[in-house]
């Protein structure tokens, strides 16, 4: 008989061949929602340190809707905040992904670039291996010209994961959506667009083809 660690090991590699990703980065997949995803994002989306920039955590129901939302995205716009998963183990983490943004500011209407991990992804890289991974699908894929990003004024860390996918500061300002919490109204933008992204990809590739000549 096989050992219970034995029959786990074959579920998740089961789970992985089953799996359809829309693309995947070196550690993650990359899919639309199902119904099927709602007991663990409604897990995530409840806990009240990863909604910490957020007015308030989400009750189950409202994840439900949220994802309905999200597959709706992918079916009109070929991109979503993309279910995010660990390849490894099929384990879902969060999102990381893009979406349309029609709300009144100075950067909109405009696709925006988005992340929301569970705690136990934090401090591995996930959030800037998948955006990168993301604005390559944006640029290579959908051909899209620009990507804006946008995090509450206090949320260093969302920031600092623009900075590191090659974004630039574009302004500050007050999100029209959140003018009845003013503790979170206060708004920051990045973006970046294709030319930019080209550019730096072509220097990092050049500047890995001659680190290895040197070998």
């Amino acid at each position: 008989m096989y050992s219970q660690t034995v029959a786990t090991h074959l579920r998740k590699i089961l789970l992985k061949l089953k799996k359809e990703y829309i693309f995947k980065s070196e550690r993650l997949g990359f899919r639309n929602w199902t119904k099927n995803d709602l007991t663990e994002f409604a897990k995530i989306n409840a806990d009240l340190e990863v909604m910490e920039h957020f007015p308030k955590p989400l009750t189950e129901k409202e994840t439900a809707e949220f994802i309905d939302r999200l597959e709706n995205h992918y079916e009109k716009n070929g991109h979503t905040y993309f279910a995010t998963e660990i390849l490894h183990s099929g384990e879902l983490i969060g999102f990381i992904g893009l979406a349309f943004q029609e709300y009144k500011t100075e950067f909109t209407p405009a696709i925006d670039i988005g992340w929301r991990l569970k705690k136990d992804a934090w401090g591995k890289g996930y959030a800037t291996e998948g955006a990168k991974k993301c604005l390559e699908f944006a640029f290579n894929t959908l051909n899209l010209e620009n990507v804006i990003a946008t995090c509450t004024e206090k949320n260093s860390k969302s920031e600092n994961v623009m900075k590191k996918i090659g974004m630039e500061k574009i302004g500050d300002f007050k999100h029209p959506k959140l003018k009845e919490y003013p503790e979170y109204e206060k708004c920051i933008c990045y973006g970046i667009n294709k030319n930019v992204w080209q550019q730096r990809i072509t220097a990092i590739t050049a500047d890995s083809t001659k680190a290895e000549s040197t070998l």
